[in-house]
């Protein structure tokens, strides 16, 4: 019998390669918050963002795969650090409550797929199933003087009907858990407004336009830093940061965080099971400046 934190994990493509840092510090939080990952037995792709556009039965299929191979696991649900894959995989569940289109999955994955394990995210189970306080209560290094804007995105909260976690217009579940790990966090205004998405190349003037307004507020708001759950928007903003100065003439050198990573660094994990040298904005100095602001108080 498994313990009672215990789930099937979807890792997504990203957490393979552009986004493997997000991937290492998520095993690396659960494990030391006592939540088992499982990994799903031979995933696959959930078809991110595109699938859909071409096929909504395939799309589904594509995701409802992956809930199929956990469906024989002894876990509480699904959980994934990624966005995008939430979106598929709770689309395609959202979806399969209609019979009809049900049956058409299911002629595609040559078994019929139950559809009855929750789906969520890592951020809603820490979230959720811990809680801020039980964070808190694990934390050796407290994050104290760090001042965060934090960036959720525009896919984790919605729709609303689907994804069924936290506050669509105004979610609040990472300030909470930034702030159990002693950060400070920023009023942020633009915590879900898009950040260009996965037009970084076919439009990359859309991408330096609305990532670095969120970079430009963010700096206005006193924020050291911005802290976000999701790949894409880690690598908008971190990624294509020099971009964005470039295109808007603006001076930012601001380190964009995996929550995960901030999780971790406050529970006194090493740098290097969460990757933190992975992010191209080199965080080094708002550490130290904790520590330093640390070491003095204790004198």
């Amino acid at each position: 019998m498994s313990s009672s934190l215990t789930f099937a994990y979807y890792p997504g493509c990203s957490g393979q390669g552009t986004s493997i840092e997000y991937d290492k510090s998520t095993r690396a939080v659960c494990k030391a918050l006592g939540i088992e990952l499982v990994d799903i037995p031979d995933w696959s792709c959930c078809g991110s963002s595109p699938a859909h556009t071409v096929d909504h039965i395939l799309s589904a299929a594509l995701s409802a795969r992956n809930i199929l191979q956990a469906e024989d696991m002894d876990v509480q649900g699904i959980i994934t650090p990624c966005p995008s894959c939430l979106t598929n995989l709770k689309v395609a569940s959202h979806r399969m409550r209609d019979e009809q289109f049900k049956e058409k999955v299911d002629d595609l994955l040559n078994e019929p797929c139950r559809n009855d394990l929750p789906i969520m995210s890592v951020l809603q189970v820490i979230y959720e199933k811990l809680g801020p306080k039980a964070l808190a209560a694990k934390v050796t290094n407290p994050l104290k003087g760090l001042k965060l804007a934090p960036y959720y995105g525009c896919i984790m909260n919605r729709p609303p009907e689907v994804m069924d976690f936290d506050d669509c217009e105004n979610p609040v579940a990472m300030d909470h858990l930034m702030e159990a790990v002693g950060a400070e966090v920023m009023p942020f205004p633009l915590k879900v407004e898009c950040c260009g998405a996965s037009f970084g190349v076919a439009r990359n003037d859309v991408v330096t336009k609305l990532s670095g307004k969120l970079l430009d507020v963010a700096a206005d708001c006193g924020a050291a830093a911005m802290v976000t759950a999701c790949p894409l928007c880690q690598m908008n903003l971190d990624m294509r940061q020099d971009q964005i100065n470039r295109a808007n003439k603006s001076s930012h050198k601001m380190a964009v965080f995996y929550y995960t990573q901030l999780i971790g660094k406050a529970l006194g994990l090493s740098d290097a099971s969460l990757m933190l040298d992975k992010l191209c904005v080199d965080p080094g100095h708002l550490f130290r400046e904790i520590e330093t602001a640390r070491t003095a108080d204790a004198v």
